[in-house]
């Protein structure tokens, strides 16, 4: 008896081994796997977010070592720089105009797609999507092309169908460029947000659907009692990576303005860059880093208050209903 309970005993011990040996070796070949992809991450991203903090102390040019350690005075002067405000201003014109136009037209689009009696959603859903997939500095120079003032296409069908007496400077013009830049930010990224509503839409339940229209529920009542709430979770995320990411617009605006004329579709990535790499003279890494310190906060605490706000907005259709 003893003999049995031994000999169970040490191949219980011995198949522990065996499996904790399995288990270090699969952990082991996925940190192998894992590792290229992480080493990249460390020192491309979070090596230069972390350094930039330490930049910010400092009046350095991107060479030689970091020897001008002035305090706070890159941050006294980017707070009380107008042109960063300005380009504050229009990053947080720019997020709120594509939030507030594209996330509710893309949900009604989702819903068209998602019908029943709607033929040939592939193809839409291709056309809608490939937008997303070009190139966004590509996207810009070919903008600048069709918005040129003189033999731009906008201009040339304008002046066709005698909307416009005489070309329009779309981009050059204070009063229509930050419009434009808009207007083609919302095309450039609403498939990306049609497919997120597409991609919720079709998780709903549809026997909550089925039990409605048995009831003698009507679309609208469809729309509003089942579809909405229920979307809650979803939108919130849309919502949040609408405007994080829209805050965040150099590519195209380099490419279709540079933040011209005048600085009225200057948004703060360009502003960062321009300081530090393109400016007139002597590179201020530091001036720019401390720059983007103060903008990385600013979107943190206004991603903060979105979803804050989102989930108390959650909680009270909830406690409604």
């Amino acid at each position: 008896m003893e003999t049995a309970v031994q000999t169970h005993s040490r191949g219980s011990a011995e198949y522990k081994r065996s499996r904790l040996h399995y288990r270090n070796r699969k952990a082991l070949w996925c940190w192998l796997f894992i590792a290229p992809q992480l080493t990249l991450f460390l020192f491309f991203t979070v090596y230069p977010i972390a350094m930039s903090y330490v930049y910010a102390f400092f009046d350095w040019s991107g060479y030689g070592p970091l020897h001008a350690f002035i305090g706070w005075d890159n941050f006294r002067e980017t707070l009380t720089d107008p042109l960063f405000w300005n380009a504050f201003r229009n990053s947080l014109v720019f997020m709120v105009c594509l939030v507030g136009i594209q996330v509710p037209l893309a949900l009604l689009t989702a819903l068209l797609l998602n019908a029943d009696w709607m033929r040939g959603k592939v193809i839409y859903r291709t056309i809608y999507f490939l937008p997303v997939v070009t190139t966004t500095a590509v996207v810009g120079l070919v903008m600048r092309f069709i918005f040129g003032a003189y033999k731009g296409l906008v201009n040339e069908m304008l002046l066709r169908i005698g909307i416009i007496p005489k070309p329009i400077d779309w981009l050059g013009s204070a009063d229509t460029a930050l419009l434009i830049v808009i207007l083609v930010g919302i095309w450039k990224s609403f498939g990306m947000k049609l497919i997120y509503w597409l991609a919720g839409i079709q998780s709903l339940p549809k026997e909550l659907f089925e039990a409605a229209r048995i009831d003698g529920a009507s679309h609208l009542q469809l729309f509003r009692y089942i579809t909405m709430p229920l979307l809650i979770p979803v939108g919130s995320v849309i919502l949040l990576v609408s405007a994080v990411n829209a805050l965040h617009v150099f590519d195209l605006v380099k490419s279709m303005t540079e933040g011209g004329p005048a600085f009225k579709t200057d948004m703060v990535d360009v502003y960062i860059y321009r300081y530090a790499f393109a400016g007139k003279g002597e590179a201020r890494i530091g001036f720019a880093s401390a720059a983007g310190v103060i903008y990385g906060i600013a979107v943190m605490m206004i991603s903060l208050l979105l979803g804050l706000f989102v989930r108390l907005s959650g909680g009270r259709k909830s406690a409604g209903g």
